[in-house]
């Protein structure tokens, strides 16, 4: 399937507009309620990812602008973590939380900057696909290990999951027959559904509207 230039615009900038979206829910529910919303080595993949794609391989445009907003989020998601992590709820013992935030930040660089060079791949699509199922399964776990929706919402996870969708039908359409990137699109789309279904559900058990938006899910 060949799509137009404006066809891979269209994916390039909705997705880029849905994971604005997502970010700037996560940004909202992590100052309301003193926490952050992104785990930490999804934080460390994707802040190395976009400084890559940004500055020392940048992408085209309009991935570039993209790529930009999106590490500038990136860091005010860190000062949250910085700011409220150590007393948002972790299982690491005291004096290891900020040296884990270093080590999953410079991990998180090698292996984005390692798999584009292994791959050749300096679109960054097989890291991206990679680091996304893995978000998608650590948002999962945090949701386990909270209590409550802190940190989170129904429009977090609906938008993390259109967001990546978008572009998961834009690359298959480049290159159909990948089983690896099959494989990472149709993972991450299970496990998107599963996070959402789970928000939803905690929401009601709450006594919380999932779709209305509120001060706080405490």
């Amino acid at each position: 399937m060949t799509l137009s230039t404006e066809a891979i615009w269209a994916f390039q900038i909705g997705s880029g507009i849905c994971w604005t979206i997502v970010y700037l829910l996560i940004i909202k529910r992590g100052f309301e309620d003193r926490t952050y919303g992104m785990p930490i080595a999804a934080l460390g993949a994707n802040i190395s990812w976009e400084f890559i794609f940004s500055f020392v391989r940048p992408h085209p445009v309009p991935q570039i602008y993209i790529n930009i907003v999106w590490f500038g989020f990136d860091l005010i998601i860190l000062y949250q973590v910085i700011r409220f992590g150590k007393d948002a709820g972790h299982d690491l013992p005291d004096g290891y939380f900020y040296p884990a935030i270093a080590v999953a930040v410079l991990l998180g660089f090698g292996l984005v900057f390692g798999i584009s060079a292994e791959f050749d791949d300096w679109h960054g699509r097989y890291a991206a696909f990679g680091q996304n199922l893995m978000m998608s399964i650590l948002f999962i776990l945090m949701f386990f290990r909270r209590k409550d929706l802190s940190g989170q919402s129904v429009y977090i996870a609906l938008f993390k999951l259109i967001g990546t969708a978008l572009p998961s039908v834009l690359f298959y359409s480049f290159v159909p027959d990948s089983i690896l990137m099959n494989l990472l699109y149709w993972g991450i789309l299970f496990f998107d559904l599963i996070y959402l279904v789970l928000i939803i559900s905690k929401s009601r058990t709450l006594g919380i509207n999932p779709w209305k938006l509120a001060s706080s899910h405490n």
